[in-house]
This record gives C-alpha cells, sequence and structure tokens, in this order.
C-alpha cells in the first residue's frame, strides 16, 4: 500500500502562485509514476500533470504547460505542483494520485481556490 498526504493549498489571488505538496510513504517501491488531478465544483476530475518516479519524464496537460511544473524530492519522497499566474478556472480540490500501471493510490485532496 502506498499512502498519499497533499498539502499546501490554500486562497490566492490571480495572478498569484502557490506550491503543492504530495509526500509519498508505505510500499513507494511499487510506484512507477506520480502525478496530479484536479476536480472543480459540478465538474468532472481532470488531469494536470505526472511524472515517472524516477523522475526521468514529465507530462503536462495542454491548459498547464508553462504555468505548472512538477517536480520530486527523492529524499523526502516528495512531489510537488508549482503552480504560477493562476486563474480563477483554476480553483479546484488537487489530488496526488501515484501507482505502477494505473493511478491505484490516491491522497485526500487539498483545496486551492483563486479569488479576489
Amino acid at each position: 500500500q502506498v499512502q498519499l498526504v497533499e498539502s499546501g493549498g490554500g486562497l490566492v489571488q490571480p495572478g498569484g502562485s502557490l506550491r503543492l505538496s504530495c509526500a509519498a510513504s508505505g510500499s513507494t517501491f511499487s510506484i512507477n509514476a506520480i502525478g496530479w488531478f484536479r476536480q472543480a465544483p459540478g465538474k468532472e476530475r481532470e488531469f494536470v500533470a505526472r511524472m515517472s518516479w524516477s523522475g526521468g519524464s514529465t507530462n503536462y496537460a495542454d491548459s498547464m504547460k508553462g504555468r505548472f511544473t512538477i517536480s520530486r524530492d527523492n529524499a523526502k519522497n516528495t512531489v510537488y505542483l508549482e503552480m504560477n499566474s493562476l486563474k480563477p478556472e483554476d480553483t479546484a480540490v488537487y489530488y496526488c494520485a501515484a501507482g505502477a500501471r494505473a493511478f491505484n493510490y490516491w491522497g485526500q485532496g487539498t483545496q486551492v481556490t483563486v479569488s479576489s
């Protein structure tokens, strides 16, 4: 089993920045990929970004490219999502997910609200 705990969400003004963290524990040796998803009120959950657990490759949703950056601290088994130039439409609950062939493990989510 893998446990994922997100943190770093909050209220930010449009144009601002936030950094989300996802601390992984447990059987992290079983992870091949880790990523971020988000779900806005009344909408389906959508992919944000992912990276290989080894850190060798990253992928982003088109609408996040250039604004969001996923990274990892190997020593801390923690993955980050740096979010810049935030827009009101980025308001959502952000989830960290990880797994081998699929995203089988999910965190509890952290709320990000972009509003003036």
